[in-house]
């Protein structure tokens, strides 16, 4: 990418270099912000990178009582900033005061607008965690403007949604140019291994979507919509698979199943595919399914994970049944795995592409703590790092970007090195 910004911006550029702040994370005390906060102060104090001494940061939210408690577990002391998202005034000082600002609370279509607004108006870069794809189109629409005259880089979905997804499929497709001289113009993503627990945040943004989903059929078809983030004038038209219900892989010799994050990562996807001005192909085809064994063992886990998958989805889009759920029997907000659950989580995900000429290459990505949040937050604290250390605003301008289509290579070198993910190509 050749993104040029003119001399007036440069010196607004400096201007935010220089803030007090390199990284500020807020809702630092959600479930996955502690977990963030403590992986940020242990890699920040330990060395491991060159740069790490010199990145000044804090943790913010709207309790100082909690942010406090928090600060005094730190390996390292940071400084607190009170900010609360209700408060615009509040959002603007902490704002203007960041390089980069790591975002934790959610359901962002409830709470993530007012923080995306005031990053755009102050020029702060900003990352975050959401799997909300209608979020993310909300925000695209209202803010992009915003954003490229501001200088603001806004890069959603630095976790698990969609950073595996989104790097595999950007790794894949660099390795078919280098041994093909060509890329894949289809890809099929597979979750070979996942092991973690779900937090009630999780789910609390999963019956946003699908509270949202019930209100309106343009809501509804918001949510089916492949290209739904690419906000260029002529997006692809190719019909896009969607494993949505038990299928059989005769190549792999498996079942297949829905994958619940598919629907947010097939979308980052795509709109990275444009943002590299179509780097993977005008007809690029991805999607995204759970192995299973083959057999009755996997056809009847195929079986009965998709009804579940359906039954749930069907469930919270009517509202006495949402409720009664998310009272009753769903994990409640703050809660999660536990520490030892997250340390011996792990995930093994597979991508299998093919060019026209049908050359295929296959590649894996791994992690090896629980993909939701051990993972998640060390991709999330990489990926500010990343924006605010190794990617200059002379480089990315300002506007709405995928983790794969800003800080591609660079943020792969960090996962590789700093978060225990691993990228390769295989034999299979």
């Amino acid at each position: 990418m050749d993104n040029n910004t003119d001399t007036s911006n440069n010196t607004k550029h400096n201007f935010i270099k220089n803030r007090p702040y390199a990284v500020v994370l807020y809702g630092a005390t959600s479930f996955v912000g502690k977990i963030t906060a403590h992986y940020l102060a242990d890699f920040l104090s330990n060395g491991k990178d060159n740069h790490s001494t010199q990145v000044t940061w804090a943790i913010a939210g709207r309790d100082e009582t909690k942010l406090n408690e928090l600060q005094s577990e730190l390996t390292s002391k940071v400084d607190i900033i009170i900010a609360n998202s209700n408060d615009d005034a509040s959002l603007n000082d902490m704002t203007a005061q960041a390089q980069v600002i790591i975002s934790t609370v959610g359901p962002y279509l409830k709470y993530g607008e007012p923080l995306i607004k005031a990053c755009t108006a102050n020029g702060t870069d900003y990352v975050d965690l959401t799997g909300e794809a209608i979020f993310i189109k909300d925000m695209m629409d209202k803010y992009q403007d915003a954003a490229e005259q501001s200088g603001a880089r806004i890069i959603n979905s630095c976790g698990f949604d969609s950073i595996p997804s989104d790097l595999g499929v950007y790794f894949t497709q660099t390795k078919a140019e280098e041994r093909f001289g060509d890329t894949c113009h289809v890809i099929h993503m597979r979750v070979k291994a996942a092991k973690g627990g779900l937090s009630g945040g999780t789910i609390a943004s999963m019956a946003t979507i699908f509270e949202e989903a019930g209100k309106s059929k343009a809501r509804r078809e918001q949510v089916a919509n492949p290209y739904l983030l690419n906000n260029d004038t002529d997006a692809p038209r190719v019909r896009q698979d969607n494993i949505s219900k038990p299928e059989y892989d005769n190549e792999h010799k498996r079942w297949l199943a829905p994958f619940v994050m598919a629907s947010i990562n097939t979308r980052i996807v795509h709109h990275s595919n444009q943002l590299l001005g179509y780097e993977y192909g005008r007809d690029f085809k991805y999607d995204e399914a759970m192995w299973m064994q083959d057999g009755v063992k996997g056809q009847l886990s195929s079986y009965a994970l998709s009804a579940g998958l359906f039954g749930f989805s069907t469930a919270m889009m009517i509202t006495p049944s949402r409720e009664l759920l998310s009272k009753h029997v769903l994990p409640k907000s703050g809660s999660g795995p536990s520490e030892e659950e997250q340390e011996n989580g792990y995930y093994d995900i597979r991508f299998f592409g093919q060019t026209t000429k049908k050359q295929t290459i296959n590649t894996k990505v791994t992690g090896d703590k629980d993909p939701g949040y051990g993972s998640t937050s060390r991709m999330l604290a990489q990926a500010a790092l990343c924006l605010a250390q190794d990617i200059s605003k002379e480089t990315v301008d300002g506007g709405f970007w995928t983790p794969a289509s800003a800080m591609g290579e660079h943020l792969l070198a960090r996962l590789e090195k700093y978060a225990g993910l691993s990228f390769e190509v295989i034999d299979e």
